[in-house]
């Protein structure tokens, strides 16, 4: 028999853990209750370091329909329609079993989204790997594109935008975030996963139940170690196939109303979705863990409650609909089997060939899962203006730099990437993963949704406050240059040990300014997901709270392009003086980021306002956000293989400032082109549409050039020398992927 401390570590269960157990059930846990407390007590499934704080978070409006606490967030975009959208973390599976764990990732975001009633109609990653040259890194990456594209593709949702980040402090631990969106049509019902009725049946729907996955919520509380690779079993496989079927499946029957609550088995498997269930609806469930559909004759009743075996669902229905409801899961070729029932005593009773193993109130293991306060410290970070240019980089040519920057891996082409993407399946995709924006068509209205997924790393580096503001503000404000509305938002926080108190004082910072942000724009987090322990043998990768940001135009038609139009149109900068930091460059450089500055959230908030009001007047033919890497950078992105552009330094950047300032970054500046004939009457516009305390500035920069590009003082190059280093970039640095 296994010793008490042997048990411990097997179920990753810690000492005070185990006094509570025991005092909650006023005895020793016994058989499975140790499996049992395992999961839903873990970091994954109890956000046990992160509850106390995820309750500051600004997220209610009139618009939001379902937030917190349900498998994803809803809001209601008027004229009858409806969207469901949701971001979860696959990091630590991925980093095992790339193509399994960023599969099933995809998998598991969709069925958050259908099991709320919503047809699943897009998908976004949000990607941080290592550099290059770190072990296995050139798997990984192929291996984790390959499973989101596997499977995006084969179950019919596109996948329409996205970010990727590369930095050493992902070496050790990638992140590997997915987003997805579902849409409700007019009169479609929201779905809960509230167990209600006594006497309503539990039912198993979908795929068989195997073996993989077992203690997988556990494992992604904790951090990896030289035996990593051994956890491979705990990585769950999937099949893009089944979700088709049970997608479609789903949906007929929560159409016909024969559903009465339904839950995704996620984490944890049957053991989160039966308790999780029971306890929100203050019901009991009767269940028989021997009629659980399984691939395996040899597995035990532990291995099928903590399977995490993938296209699985729980639902409860009326005793007189499950007929009906066979019938349309066997017309779909799955299992739809009764594995038990409501009961009116709150207790969950486990049952294998009619022997009780045992009993529990769910909120034992629900509601009364640890919240710990871990250790931190109110945020605060000097720094000296003053020293701020010390990170600058030597620049003696703009355009020699911008070429070494356009083949850097922080810089290059992403097209490796989302060219593997179905970014067109469905019919609805207006602006893809070429854009900054995805943006879909909304079938009944025709008005457009865009969406960003967003959070620049080495900001939250620098400064994990200012970070947190970005994160949010800086895709809301590419959502405005295209003229949507910024609506809800999603997150994703990735973060490392959170019994490290510095790490819990970026978490905690992160929390309250990503608020604050949301707040100043009306902007609700309605749903979301904690990753902590992305740690590798003590070494954390910087703290990455990624955002999804989800807007709404009223028309699909001006919506400005990202890139050059015409020749002879003029190239305006508008600028918000906020943060000026020296940016991703640096990092090239191999220096430590520097800035000066701070973010006001209000001040953004009204500029984002304004850029969207901008976008949309006469003779706007492309706006593009400036982010990452600088100034030049995001003009040598709008290029095309015939269009390029004459920048003019001494109009916007003043003479005493150096050729470093093409490359640092200004929080917040947008690039507007305009056709010749409307850019007087465009700053015109601008200066009607500022306020009495607004503090931006316009500049005309230049003009859009056929086939060359140009700094004022050097020599011109031709526009296909450029893109050919910002296509080239991927090969020198992935050669085997290429």
């Amino acid at each position: 028999m296994m010793d008490l401390n042997k048990k411990l570590e097997h179920y990753r269960i810690n000492r005070q853990e185990y006094s509570k157990i025991k005092e909650l059930l006023g005895r020793e846990p016994e058989g499975l209750e140790w499996a049992l407390f395992s999961a839903l007590w873990s970091e994954h499934c109890s956000y046990k370091s992160s509850r106390v704080h995820l309750k500051k978070f600004y997220n209610k409006n009139s618009r939001v329909l379902e937030a917190f606490g349900e498998n994803a967030g809803v809001i209601d975009l008027g004229q009858g329609e409806r969207v469901a959208f949701k971001m979860e973390s696959h990091n630590h599976p991925s980093f095992i079993e790339p193509y399994q764990g960023a599969a099933t990732g995809v998998g598991g975001i969709l069925r958050d989204i259908f099991t709320m009633g919503a047809r699943p109609v897009a998908l976004a990653n949000y990607l941080c790997f290592g550099e290059p040259e770190a072990e296995r890194m050139p798997h990984l990456v192929e291996g984790v594109v390959g499973g989101i594209s596997g499977y995006g593709n084969c179950v019919g949702v596109p996948n329409i935008t996205g970010q990727t980040e590369f930095d050493k402090s992902y070496n050790g631990n990638i992140l590997v975030n997915a987003f997805a969106l579902g849409l409700f049509e007019k009169g479609e019902k929201i779905f809960n996963s509230k167990a209600r009725g006594v006497g309503n049946f539990v039912v198993y729907v979908g795929a068989k139940t195997g073996k993989d996955g077992v203690h997988g919520a556990s494992m992604a509380s904790e951090s990896f170690d030289d035996d990593s690779e051994s956890k491979r079993p705990n990585v769950q496989v999937g099949d893009p196939f089944y979700e088709k079927l049970l997608i479609e499946s789903c949906i007929e029957v929560m159409a016909q109303d024969l559903v009465v609550a339904i839950q995704d088995m996620g984490a944890a498997g049957l053991t989160s979705s039966s308790f999780e269930m029971a306890s929100k609806g203050g019901v009991g469930l009767k269940l028989r863990l021997d009629r659980v559909p399984a691939r395996d004759s040899s597995i035990t009743p532990e291995e099928i409650l903590l399977s995490e075996s993938q296209e699985r669902m729980l639902l409860i229905c009326e005793p007189q609909n499950y007929k009906a409801l066979l019938d349309i899961f066997k017309k779909w070729n799955l299992d739809a089997e009764v594995i038990g029932e409501v009961i009116s005593e709150k207790q969950v009773q486990l049952y294998w060939k009619d022997e009780l193993l045992t009993q529990l109130d769910p909120d034992l293991l629900v509601e009364n899962a640890p919240q710990y306060e871990r250790s931190y410290l109110p945020w605060t970070k000097e720094h000296k203006d003053e020293s701020w240019t010390k990170g600058l980089p030597s620049v003696p040519s703009v355009t020699e730099k911008l070429m070494s920057v356009l083949k850097d891996v922080r810089g290059t082409s992403r097209e490796w990437i989302f060219r593997q993407y179905d970014q067109r399946v469905g019919a609805r995709t207006a602006r893809d993963c070429s854009d900054s924006v995805g943006v879909i068509v909304l079938p009944q209205t025709q008005r457009a949704l865009g969406i960003v997924l967003g959070h620049r790393p080495y900001i939250t580096q620098w400064d994990a406050a200012e970070g947190a503001k970005d994160a949010i503000l800086y895709p809301a404000l590419e959502l405005s240059a295209k003229g949507f509305l910024p609506m809800a938002v999603t997150d994703c926080l990735n973060y490392g040990n959170p019994e490290k108190s510095e790490i819990m004082s970026e978490f905690v910072a992160a929390v309250e300014n990503i608020s604050a942000a949301c707040k100043a724009l009306d902007t609700p987090v309605i749903s979301g997901n904690v990753s902590f322990y992305n740690e590798t043998q003590g070494q954390n990768i910087i703290s990455t709270p990624a955002t999804g940001v989800v807007g709404l135009k009223e028309d699909i038609k001006n919506i400005p392009r990202d890139c050059f139009v015409k020749a002879s149109s003029q190239i305006y900068l508008l600028r918000l003086p906020q943060l000026h930091i020296s940016g991703q460059t640096a990092l090239q450089q191999k220096r430590n980021v520097t800035g000066h500055g701070k973010i006001e959230v209000n001040a953004c908030a009204q500029f984002v306002k304004q850029v969207r009001e901008m976008s949309q007047l006469p003779g706007v033919e492309a706006t593009k956000v400036c982010g990452k890497l600088g100034l030049a950078y995001t003009l040598s992105r709008m290029c095309t293989t015939k269009l390029g552009f004459r920048a003019e330094k001494g109009l916007f950047l003043g003479e005493e400032e150096s050729n470093a300032h093409w490359f640092t970054e200004n929080l917040y500046e947008v690039i507007f082109v305009l056709e010749k004939d409307s850019a007087e009457n465009f700053a015109k516009s601008w200066a009607n549409l500022r306020n009495s305390e607004s503090t931006d500035k316009l500049w005309r920069m230049g003009e859009v050039t056929e086939g060359e590009v140009s700094f004022s003082g050097e020599a011109h190059i031709n526009v296909e020398q450029l893109l050919t280093a910002y296509n080239e970039g991927w090969r020198q640095n992935f050669e085997s992927l290429a």
